[in-house]
């Protein structure tokens, strides 16, 4: 039976994606483990392994062809004995259905062994091809599952391993799962909820600079991730807004101290290191705050894992530095410099920029005072950083002075963080970066 292979989803956040290349052509025979292609996605270009072995029979999606959807069949891989007449018109399946009865995603695919049985036919049901992965069909068979008696939760109704290792031995009556979805069925459905106003089409929009000169930049799939989820973060993510103003003085003192002491090792730490480690340190000492939305539930980390925005060409990463709450200022330096590199090189791994539950975005080195950053969904939270600039002050002691002043913006979700909760995370991140020593206590 031919296999069909899909556009695999190399991050959760991928829905669809750019076949930047061909690793393989057709005729070539693959093992489980081979590359097969590379693949970009929203944020970086992957290469995507086969999880099945066989004949290339046929590529069924040209090199750089971008908006290929996640679970799209790419190509077709042959068994022992098949050939191209079987791609066309697979004996096994009805006219119309061949969609129906390609191979699971990734995940179902690299669960099978490279040595098993082989699968047993696509069971019957009033004339009716039951739809199921050959994984499923397997272990239906081995556990004397009846096919019939499950609900599947793959593409179209597809049965796939999970849904036959959740079920009994002992399958339930097929008239009485009948008799049951009758029953749902006939239950009003509830009513759609309306549709969220658009903005102006592009036909719209086009119109209106009609006679005027004008570019058109077609949109990557980086900047349609960007687009996406900043605009799901301000309509569905209550966001509220606190802000401080951190004098630096004690903290660039304490830096230039230390970067002469570090010369020889060829280490220059940043204020931004700085920044990240008192963010690290405020989120252990005020716990409640270190957590994300998950939907129906809040999660509270126990590291500070805090992501830092990265400016790339055409939009931007977040790499995720973990524990950073462990890690000296010298180790968080250099890693973030690692990161920042890899990131503008599009070579950052999936796991090196998801997650967190906090992160920064720096603009004060682009001469900005001051601004309100966007969270990051899941994020509880991000910290919008501002230059620092020579300022009066009045001392405690009412005397006039002059100071450099970094203005820092904490926008917070307040589904997961209270008005006083957000405060006391703030307060904590100023009481760090004035008084630097502390963080190495």
């Amino acid at each position: 039976m031919t296999t069909e292979i899909l556009m695999p989803a190399l991050s959760p956040t991928m829905e669809e994606g750019t076949l930047a290349k061909w690793l393989v052509k057709e005729g070539d025979t693959v093992a489980s483990g081979d590359l097969l292609a590379e693949i970009e996605t929203d944020k970086a270009t992957m290469e995507f392994e086969a999880v099945d072995e066989g004949t290339v029979g046929k590529l069924l999606v040209a090199e750089g062809t971008q908006g290929v959807k996640v679970n799209t069949p790419i190509a077709v891989l042959l068994e022992d004995g098949e050939n191209a007449d079987d791609i066309a018109t697979p004996a096994s399946a009805p006219a119309g259905d061949s969609d129906e009865d390609s191979s699971e995603p990734t995940t179902e695919q690299a669960a099978e062994p490279p040595n098993a049985s082989k699968t047993p036919a696509a069971p019957v049901q009033d004339g009716e091809r039951i739809f199921a992965s050959p994984l499923a069909r397997r272990i239906a068979a081995e556990k004397g599952i009846d096919l019939r008696s499950i609900t599947g939760s793959g593409p179209r109704g597809r049965i796939v391993k999970a849904d036959v290792m959740g079920s009994r031995a002992t399958a339930t009556d097929p008239a009485a799962a009948t008799s049951t979805d009758a029953t749902e069925s006939s239950k009003p459905s509830a009513p759609s909820p309306a549709p969220m106003a658009a903005g102006p089409s592009a036909d719209a929009v086009t119109r209106i600079y009609e006679g005027r000169a004008y570019n058109e930049v077609e949109l990557d799939g980086m900047r349609k991730t960007i687009a996406a989820r900043l605009t799901e973060a301000k309509q569905s993510i209550p966001h509220f807004y606190l802000r401080r103003d951190i004098r630096l003085d004690a903290l660039l003192a304490f830096r230039a101290q230390l970067n002469d002491q570090l010369a020889s090792r060829g280490i220059k730490l940043s204020v931004n290191d700085f920044i990240i480690k008192a963010c690290a340190l405020a989120l252990q000492a005020v716990p409640d705050a270190n957590a994300v939305w998950a939907g129906d539930r809040i999660l509270r980390l126990d590291p500070s894992d805090v992501a830092v925005a990265v400016a790339i060409d055409g939009g931007l990463f977040t790499p995720v530095l973990k524990d950073a709450e462990m890690k000296s200022l010298s180790a968080l330096s250099a890693e973030m410099k690692d990161l920042a590199n890899r990131a503008r090189d599009r070579k950052l791994a999936p796991q090196e920029y998801q997650g967190g539950s906090f992160a920064i975005s720096n603009l004060g080195m682009f001469g900005i005072d001051n601004f309100d950053a966007v969270i990051n969904p899941p994020h509880g939270a991000i910290l919008a950083v501002g230059a620092g600039v020579k300022k009066p002050v009045v001392g405690e002691d009412g005397e006039l002075s002059v100071a450099t002043v970094m203005s820092v913006t904490l926008s917070v979700d307040h589904r997961v963080i209270d008005g006083a909760l957000g405060a006391q995370l703030l307060q904590q991140i100023v009481d760090n970066l004035e008084n630097p020593m502390l963080m190495l206590a």
